[in-house]
């Protein structure tokens, strides 16, 4: 569980140390040279940097220990956090661009020195993807010998899924935006940079609309990643004292999961060892699996 948040956090630092560079450089490139594409860039950006200060925030708050008004503690405060930060990509980093750029195709304003814009775009792919294998460092450690790909269909991990869609729709538009400004360049027609803004808006909003999906089944209410599942269910099968597992409920909670199970024990097993044989089981689960923050076991002779 802790290795987890570690990641998570150097994840975000590098993405934000990587965005604040990228944002000043990009507004100074995007003021010099009147580009649209710049413009839409600078703005993802900021909207970057601000969106990996919120989830910092909210991977801080979430640690906030339990209280009475609050028994399971304040985990699912990152999730909430990452889904405002899916909201404001959709906003801030989408619309705006495309607004942006539609305001740009109507009225047309030739670029100034756009190979001023393509360096600053050249030095923001290379600082992108420090960002990006620095997330995927983090991804790896966690991933359990599974593809990047595998990972980010089965994480409950919010923060870094959050930090590696923003990251992907960076290192887009950033390729999409060198490409429009070289086409203006080439043509001279600065019709082709406001379309590259509309076109750097709309991957914003189609990233910014998938993060949002995923953290959504989180705040819903999901059960543990598959492997933690039958995990647990095989030490609950293989214990000699346990006949049958008659059903185990997991549900995520940030870094940490609730466990509730009901078995059937052996019918001649006293009352003492019974209880005995549960808190033996509570610890072994836990610590094979050390997310599990909460363990309730009930013995029972029907689900």
């Amino acid at each position: 569980m802790s290795a987890q948040k570690g990641s998570s956090a150097r994840a975000i630092l590098y993405a934000f140390l990587a965005n604040i560079g990228i944002a000043f450089a990009k507004t100074w490139a995007a003021i010099f040279t009147n580009s649209g594409s710049m413009f839409a860039e600078a703005i993802h950006s900021y909207a970057d940097s601000v969106n990996q200060a919120l989830l910092y925030f909210g991977l801080k708050q979430s640690q906030r220990p339990p209280n009475a008004e609050h028994p399971l503690g304040y985990a699912k405060l990152s999730y909430f956090w990452s889904f405002i930060v899916a909201l404001l990509l959709f906003s801030v980093g989408g619309l705006v661009s495309v607004y942006e750029g539609w305001h740009k195709l109507m009225a047309p304003e030739p670029l100034s020195k756009p190979w001023v814009a393509l360096a600053v775009l050249g030095v923001a792919v290379v600082l992108e993807t420090f960002s990006l294998l620095g997330a995927l460092r983090e991804i790896r450690k966690l991933a359990r010998g599974r593809t990047v790909m595998a990972w980010v269909r089965t994480t409950r991990n919010a923060e870094l899924v959050v930090v590696l869609g923003e990251d992907c729709a960076a290192l887009t538009g950033l390729a999409l935006a060198f490409v429009f400004v070289l086409i203006t360049l080439l043509t001279g027609n600065p019709a082709y940079d406001a379309i590259g803004s509309i076109v750097i808006g709309a991957v914003l909003i189609i990233v910014a609309i998938w993060i949002a999906n995923r953290i959504r089944s989180l705040l819903i209410g999901r059960s543990a990643e598959e492997d933690i599942r039958s995990g647990i269910e095989r030490i609950i099968e293989a214990d000699p004292h346990i006949e049958e597992l008659l059903n185990a409920i997991t549900l995520q909670f940030g870094h940490r999961i609730m466990l509730a199970a009901k078995i059937r024990m052996q019918a001649d097993l006293p009352i003492g060892q019974a209880v005995e044989r549960i808190n033996e089981l509570e610890r072994r689960m836990k610590a094979a699996f050390p997310e599990i923050g909460w363990c309730f076991i009930e013995p029972d002779v029907a689900d």
